[in-house]
């Protein structure tokens, strides 16, 4: 049974408290049922980039403010990464099966354009690619007496060639000039003049000129001298070569020339079967 002191008191307490408003309207706690995000129609773990196929995201997609690329410090060494020169890789094991198959003629020097005939081989100078580098695998099997001209080749490799009495020239090709190599049939079909080989960028001129790594812009003397050391080094005597294997090892090219025989300027004739020269042809060796 409410009492008048009871009344009184709650009118009391009423005068005191704030006046009811909007602002202090609000349910009891834990009234309310608990809102879950539905998986709705749009938007949601693809952000509005479709499902599958060709409107999935990307590899490597990031839809934070902050994409982990940058978010990890700078990494200095991969500074210029997409100007890098690529050489893909020719072991020894590979030019020996090669051999072996009479897919290579050894009484012919070997470069690019020998194993590009092959068929088993592709180059694309668009993707950075300066020729082949020749590998080391295999090197306990190779037995094959050979003049190569590759791009790029270890110690072992050279000194495995030279035991054998091969020769190994190092050289390098511009981008034009291998676009030429890689489809010749092409280019000859053109009836354009062959176009002279760049000589190698300020970066590459060290390797190319090192007589160690057998560089075709090092001085032959140079070369024979390092020839000398490394057979001391590995154990070996180099061996003689007779007339056959001599004209053989020193047929060699000019910096300038992309083929053997054929000199910049030259327009080879496919139809005819002919090769026009120039009337004032210049000397490759000045």
């Amino acid at each position: 049974m409410i009492t008048d002191r009871s009344k009184d008191a709650a009118l009391l307490l009423l005068r005191t408290l704030p006046r009811v408003s909007l602002a202090n309207i609000r349910d009891n706690p834990r009234s309310g049922k608990k809102k879950l995000r539905g998986r709705a129609q749009h938007g949601g773990d693809t952000h509005g980039c479709g499902a599958a196929r060709r409107f999935a995201l990307r590899i490597g997609y990031d839809c934070s403010t902050n994409p982990f690329y940058l978010r990890p410090p700078n990494e200095p060494y991969y500074k210029g990464h997409h100007l890098r020169r690529q050489y893909p890789p020719i072991s020894l094991m590979q030019l020996q099966k090669l051999i072996d198959t009479n897919r290579i003629d050894i009484s012919k020097p070997i470069d690019v354009l020998a194993l590009l005939n092959t068929g088993l081989f592709d180059l694309k100078p668009a993707e950075k690619h300066y020729g082949f580098q020749l590998t080391d695998e295999g090197a306990n099997v190779f037995n094959a007496k050979i003049h190569i001209e590759v791009q790029a080749a270890s110690e072992l490799v050279i000194s495995t060639i030279e035991r054998l009495g091969g020769k190994i020239t190092t050289a390098y090709y511009d981008m034009h000039s291998l676009q030429v190599l890689v489809d010749t049939e092409m280019f000859f079909k053109k009836g354009v003049a062959i176009p002279r080989r760049m000589v190698p960028p300020e970066s590459a001129i060290p390797d190319y000129a090192d007589p160690k790594k057998r560089g075709y812009l090092a001085k032959p003397e140079d070369i024979e001298y390092e020839r000398f050391v490394l057979a001391q080094k590995y154990g070996y005597v180099l061996p003689k070569w007779d007339e056959k294997d001599a004209n053989l090892m020193n047929e060699t090219k000019s910096p300038l020339q992309i083929f053997y025989g054929l000199n910049p300027g030259w327009v080879v004739n496919l139809a005819k079967k002919a090769i026009y020269r120039p009337v004032n042809e210049p000397d490759l060796e000045k």
